[in-house]
């Protein structure tokens, strides 16, 4: 895994964990979720592009 598609992995998995933080502590927000999941797809589009 190169090192670019390393760090998107560990900012993702890191948004995760703010995202779910942030949720549990002040209530459900559409656009930190909608966030995460962008980054969430670029993320896995970074690994299969690195792949093919």
């Amino acid at each position: 895994m190169p090192g670019s598609t390393k760090t998107m992995g560990v900012l993702t998995i890191g948004g995760l964990v703010v995202v779910t933080a942030y949720t549990v502590a002040l209530g459900s927000n559409g656009w930190l979720w909608f966030a995460w999941v962008v980054l969430g797809l670029v993320t896995v589009g970074m690994t299969v592009s690195r792949k093919g």
